[in-house]
């Protein structure tokens, strides 16, 4: 399989990836609410558990969506998006490390992050879209790092930028199957 087939292959099973940023975007909503309603502690713990369900969580809505939530096995970009969990494990640990001299730098970190990885989503799957979303993120979380702020309002901007780019991208991503 080709290039630009592989990026129509992830494009027509993940619905350009759509349906992974509108679960990132929820699970960092969730950890706000229960930021609101329990600790900064227990809020970080969402995002940290709620992370693991992004990717069955985007599968079921691909398939709810009638997309396949499945790449072809010679699919040449296959393993990007596992390489890409690199990135977000040793950001969940710098986070984390972060977190215990100032809390308030938790979410500025998880954007930095997180904005960082979406960068190689481009390549995944064709969108310059994902560019801009990257870069939103990073540029969130750096304001965010540089401003006195709340605890909480990490998690509502990164769950906000995260589904209103899932729209967009749904929107890009149409393709015939």
């Amino acid at each position: 399989m080709q290039f630009k087939e592989s990026q129509k292959d992830m494009i027509t099973a993940y619905y350009g990836g759509a349906t992974g940023v509108l679960s990132s975007g929820i699970i960092w909503c969730i950890a706000g609410f229960v930021g609101i309603a329990f600790s900064n502690v227990a809020s970080m713990a969402a995002l940290f558990i709620g992370g693991s369900f992004i990717v069955p969580l985007s599968v079921l809505i691909s398939k709810g969506l009638k997309r396949t939530g499945k790449h072809s096995n010679n699919n040449v970009l296959r393993h990007l998006a596992i390489e890409g969990l690199g990135i977000l494990f040793v950001g969940l640990f710098l986070a984390y490390a972060m977190s215990q001299f100032n809390i308030n730098l938790f979410y500025p970190v998880m954007l930095l992050v997180i904005g960082t990885r979406y960068l190689t989503f481009q390549t995944l799957y064709g969108l310059k879209l994902y560019w801009i979303l990257g870069g939103t993120l990073i540029l969130v979380g750096f304001a965010l790092f540089f401003l006195s702020h709340t605890f909480i309002i990490g998690a509502f901007l990164g769950g906000v930028i995260e589904i209103l780019f899932s729209l967009l991208i749904f929107k890009k991503s149409k393709v015939d199957i």
